[in-house]
């Protein structure tokens, strides 16, 4: 054989081996999250739904490395920044609140990665600060509160007193609600985040002739607010989104919240093969019923899968477009996303019952049919 053959069939070898090499290269993914604290509960069940997805699809070479953000801002930009440079991560997840989004998102996009919120939609990032390599695999901020505005409205609620945590999430809540519903607003306030006492809220709702509550307060939060407000004597009845009434939480008020009316986008009672057998395998895992959390931790893995199946990560253009086409088996049923990389689904509205022992949630109509939202107009992708 000649020398030239001998050269071209070591090229071929080496290519072959390259090729192959990076086939079976690693995915590694950088969970920030929170786990300590104030709300770790939703970090936790985010955490879960993720790595039983993982566990599920049976692939050794998605690799997950999990911190946890406290909750603070600069601890996750730090944390984000370390995944980057030094663990070398090539997709980011996990953040729960839309403050740390905000802070953690654009410099995540601007450095070339790709970030999968399985929570926080800040409504910034679904307009003009939108990015071909962000994907919300929840709903954009306002989404469940315009299916809260859209049942008040249905209800027959003419003044609305209603309350949020003064953040981007909570912002984004009460004009969420706002949009949808046409009659009065009683009140508009907005509390600290992370706050525990509400006696003066609750004596501004006895005062402020509303016929309904609407607030958004999540984790420990919601707790608070719904326990000293059923033991407060005011009858007025309350509605929220998912947030406020999430399985969690309903364990820790008990009967206080039976009866209430909330909005998701997803329920454990989902009639969707996909979902009962998410269900039934969360509880086996971990013995305790999923969350609307772990949900969309459990969409959010197995979104990032179907993208790996479909193309090489080192191929950007290519995995963002696998990822754009969601090809892969949602809990909640049908998801496609919008031009703004946000989904665009259904909005249910549920109500809290007790099974047993547990307090959980039954779906009792739809509210909002292939729902999107509003900001996906300003997107210029």
């Amino acid at each position: 054989m000649k020398m030239g053959n001998f050269a071209l069939m070591g090229a071929i070898i080496s290519a072959i081996s390259v090729f192959s090499s990076a086939a079976a290269a690693d995915t590694k993914v950088g969970m920030i999250t929170t786990l300590s604290g104030g709300g770790a509960g939703l970090g936790i069940d985010v955490k879960d739904g993720f790595m039983l997805a993982i566990k599920q699809s049976g692939r050794s070479d998605i690799k997950v490395v999990i911190e946890d953000d406290q909750r603070k801002p600069d601890v996750a930009v730090q944390l984000a920044d370390k995944m980057i440079q030094s663990e070398k991560v090539d997709v980011l997840t996990g953040i729960i609140w839309s403050n740390l989004a905000m802070a953690v998102v654009p410099s995540v996009t601007t450095q070339g990665k790709i970030y999968l919120s399985p929570n926080a939609g800040p409504s910034p990032l679904a307009g003009k600060g939108c990015h071909p390599n962000y994907f919300n695999v929840a709903w954009q901020n306002d989404s469940l509160h315009n299916g809260g505005g859209a049942y008040a409205q249905s209800a027959g609620y003419k003044n609305v007193f209603i309350m949020a945590p003064n953040y981007p999430a909570g912002t984004d809540a009460l004009n969420g609600f706002k949009a949808l519903f046409e009659g009065d607003i009683a009140a508009e306030v907005y509390t600290k985040l992370g706050q525990t006492d509400y006696a003066a809220e609750i004596a501004q709702i006895r005062a402020s002739e509303a016929d309904a509550v609407y607030f958004f307060l999540p984790g420990g939060m919601g707790i608070s607010f719904l326990k000293q407000y059923s033991g407060s004597g005011v009858d007025i009845p309350v509605v929220g989104p998912a947030f406020s009434f999430d399985q969690g939480i309903l364990q820790a008020v008990g009967a206080a919240a039976l009866g209430v009316r909330n909005t998701s986008q997803w329920n454990k009672d989902l009639d969707t093969t996909t979902n009962k057998a998410f269900v039934k395998s969360f509880k086996a895992e971990y013995s305790r019923l999923p969350s609307l959390y772990a949900s969309q931790g459990f969409d959010t893995a197995n979104l990032l899968i179907s993208a790996i199946e479909a193309a090489d990560i080192s191929d950007i253009e290519a995995f963002r477009a696998a990822l754009k086409s969601a090809n892969f088996t949602s809990v909640r049923g049908d998801f496609k996303f919008g031009k703004n990389n946000h989904p665009i689904h259904d909005v249910y509205i549920r109500e809290v019952i007790q099974e047993g022992d547990i307090f959980t949630n039954k779906i009792i109509g739809k509210v909002l049919n292939d729902h999107g939202d509003p900001y996906s107009k300003d997107c210029k992708m």
